[in-house]
């Protein structure tokens, strides 16, 4: 699926309707609350130093009590020290862990943003109908073990690089998408954040944007540009990649949407039956208030 000119119009209107059934959204100035600061310098490649343009966090506020008591940010909170940080070490699901895989995958089958993805999955003979299935398949394209460094054992999964993070030869930091994650590593001082890359014919992103393209820094190692829906819940982003991973079979995915006021490309990268990445590029935005 390559990226076109014009948005995707099917895939743009089913994912606007997962938009507007995200009732676990959390609200921008009132839920949490951003500050974007600075626009993100050049990062050579390769290179871990980046200039900070941001002297104070991303996140000013996040209501933990609202988030901890949503069922599905709470499971998904749980799935977030499972992994090893780094690749090429063998990752190790203990029955604890698979049950908290399981437990996640049902409180998310229960919302009606999975419901609605799941009806258009089985309508494009993407999935099967039966729910158990569902499941499985669910399970396959992002909690299935795979090799990512060939010189070790299955040391990687969609979900651990998508939305925990990751590491290569502790040298290079990959993936972490996910700003429930970035919120709480960054809390514990984990994450630096270095600024913003600003949207087309925008100067500066809004403390209420739902998307955004970040720089910053995880454990010392940086991240140069990662983008990153702000807000939405993880069945939401669930939803959305399940949905583009499963519209194509070729290696990297790449549509251009229209979702809500953002203008996205959502890029999904194929990992045989499971995703190896996925993230948001935040392109335009019609709030344009110059």
């Amino acid at each position: 699926m390559a990226r076109s000119q014009g948005a995707n119009q099917e895939l743009s209107e089913v994912l606007n309707e997962l938009w507007h059934l995200d009732v676990n959204r959390l609200k921008p100035g009132t839920d949490y609350i951003i500050s974007p600061q600075g626009r993100a310098g050049y990062v050579a490649q390769g290179s871990n130093y980046a200039r900070d343009r941001a002297r104070a966090p991303l996140f000013t506020y996040v209501n933990e009590d609202k988030l901890r008591s949503i069922e599905t940010y709470s499971h998904f909170i749980n799935l977030l020290d499972n992994y090893e940080m780094s690749t090429g070490v063998s990752e190790k699901v203990t029955s604890e862990e698979f049950e908290e895989n399981h437990k996640f995958l049902d409180a998310i089958l229960e919302t009606e943003v999975m419901k609605r993805a799941h009806q258009y999955l089985i309508q494009k003979r993407q999935s099967p109908p039966d729910l158990t299935h569902f499941k499985r398949q669910l399970y396959d394209i992002w909690f299935r073990l795979y090799h990512r460094d060939r010189s070790g054992g299955e040391d990687s999964c969609g979900f651990e690089h998508v939305f925990v993070g990751e590491t290569k030869y502790g040298q290079e930091m990959m993936g972490l998408h996910n700003w429930v994650q970035f919120y709480l590593q960054e809390k514990r001082d984990h994450i630096d954040y270095k600024g913003y890359k600003a949207r087309d014919k925008k100067n500066t992103p809004d403390e209420d944007d739902h998307v955004l393209n970040l720089q910053f820094s995880w454990k010392g190692l940086v991240k140069p540009i990662g983008g990153s829906f702000i807000g939405v819940s993880p069945e939401f982003e669930v939803a959305l990649f399940t949905v583009i991973f499963l519209a194509s079979t070729e290696k990297r995915m790449s549509v251009l949407v229209k979702v809500d006021e953002y203008t996205l490309e959502l890029v999904v990268y194929r990992h045989g039956r499971s995703i190896g990445t996925s993230y948001p590029k935040l392109l335009s935005s019609n709030n344009q208030d110059l």
